[in-house]
């Protein structure tokens, strides 16, 4: 299917560096606020959002007919739930708007500064109403690691690894937007050299590279998803950093899984970057051996070439580029994912995100945590400022970034940024 507002030709009349995660070829979608408006629907393009609640009272979507009310709701759900025909319909019509050639909206300079707004102007929201989270761990080279880390290389993957895609139910009610901050979580930890636990902050907070999709289309309880139909069911995909507490996890973990040392935080970029934008940088992902069960099984390339970058800020300090790592080492394909996780007839519902676990690369630069890039803190790393990290300190800022670039084209996530405060 050919995708119109992916042309890679085309060129926006609104300036647009070429640096920029937000050219004529993505236009994603959010929720924005600012000193007039509540909460509005947005694109953007360049440095400024778009606002599509305004666009369509102002009549630009009247082809369309989407009721007003649509794109003035708290989240995206609405939206999302008229389907892809209507959501491909409206990124489409942006494109054509936003066009160079176009002189619809480009000639109309009253109304200019009502439907553009800088970015550094407005609050970015949290875009969708979450319902439920997935968690998976479905990089094989972070799931190699860890397991050498914790049992030995021999037995880095457990049994059913690489039959099915590994994954837990997380907590929703604790996804916040990119801009956040948050305080250093409490737990009980048991000390190497101790008999028993003890309660206290973490001492090894970590972050997790990840990715996230987002559900666009219902199921009913006892319906499957197959491979072959996943996309349709996809609405697009965030930048994801879930946050985790090692030594309370570590603790804790068996036998049950993730609880106290995930649920405190989990920090998401504020756009929601479209399938559709995301389609011509499809690539192979890794060889799956041994082969899979049948509803397992698919056809095409399904990863996705998505540049990702960790970014650590101290306070006052610079930044500083801690990993680089790309979503096409994924092991398991979106589509698999969601094929396991409803194959059971388990219902889903729009707005439900469902994060990829962290993703690390086959080389220490492209590791998706500090628990990879310091080995478990045996090898710190050594910032700008001549301070070390094992682990993420108080009063640090993590930054992920994500983008894909191909043809001249690049397209982007913006930032997934937060804080970690010191425990209360």
């Amino acid at each position: 299917m050919t995708i119109k507002a992916n042309n890679p030709s085309l060129v926006s009349w609104i300036p647009v560096n070429p640096n920029s995660d937000f050219s004529i070829q993505n236009l994603p979608f959010g929720i924005y606020t600012d000193s007039v408006i509540k909460h509005h629907a947005c694109s953007a393009i360049g440095e400024y959002i778009v606002d599509i609640a305004e666009l369509n009272k102002q009549g630009f979507l009247k082809s369309l007919n989407i009721p007003i009310d649509v794109f003035t709701q708290t989240h995206l759900n609405d939206f999302i739930s008229l389907g892809k025909e209507t959501t491909r319909a409206v990124r489409n019509r942006l494109s054509d708007l936003l066009e160079l050639s176009s002189t619809e909206l480009q000639s109309n300079k009253d109304i200019f500064n009502t439907i553009f707004k800088k970015q550094a102007d407005v609050k970015m929201l949290l875009p969708v109403s979450i319902g439920d989270y997935t968690d998976f761990f479905s990089s094989i080279d972070h799931a190699t690691n860890t397991g050498t880390m914790f049992r030995d290389p021999a037995n880095a993957l457990l049994p059913n690894w690489k039959h099915i895609p590994v994954g837990y139910h997380g907590r929703a009610s604790s996804i916040c937007v990119s801009g956040h901050s948050f305080h250093r979580p409490k737990g009980q930890m048991k000390p190497v050299d101790a008999t028993v636990p003890v309660f206290g902050p973490t001492k090894q907070l970590d972050i997790e590279l990840e990715t996230a999709f987002v559900i666009g289309k219902p199921t009913k309880m006892g319906e499957s998803v197959s491979t072959e139909n996943a996309d349709d069911y996809i609405f697009g995909m965030v930048l994801f950093n879930d946050w985790s507490a090692r030594d309370i996890q570590a603790w804790e973990y068996v036998p049950l899984g993730p609880f106290l040392g995930k649920n405190f935080a989990s920090t998401i970029s504020p756009w929601i970057v479209t399938l559709d934008a995301l389609e011509p940088f499809r690539t192979k992902g890794y060889m799956q051996d041994p082969k899979v069960l049948p509803y397992l099984e698919y056809t095409g390339d399904k990863n996705i070439d998505v540049n990702l970058e960790v970014i650590l800020i101290p306070e006052n300090g610079d930044e500083n580029l801690v990993s680089t790592s790309n979503y096409k080492y994924m092991y398991w394909t979106m589509e698999q994912q969601l094929a396991h996780h409803t194959v059971n007839g388990c219902n889903i519902n729009v707005g439900d995100m469902m994060a990829s676990g962290t993703i690390s690369g086959p080389t220490k630069q492209e590791y998706g945590s500090f628990l990879e890039l310091t080995w478990k803190g045996t090898q710190p790393i050594t910032l700008k400022d001549g301070t070390e990290r094992k682990f993420v300190n108080d009063n640090d800022t993590i930054v992920l970034k994500g983008y894909c670039k191909k043809d001249n084209v690049r397209i982007g996530f913006g930032e997934c940024r937060a804080k970690l405060l010191p425990a209360i």
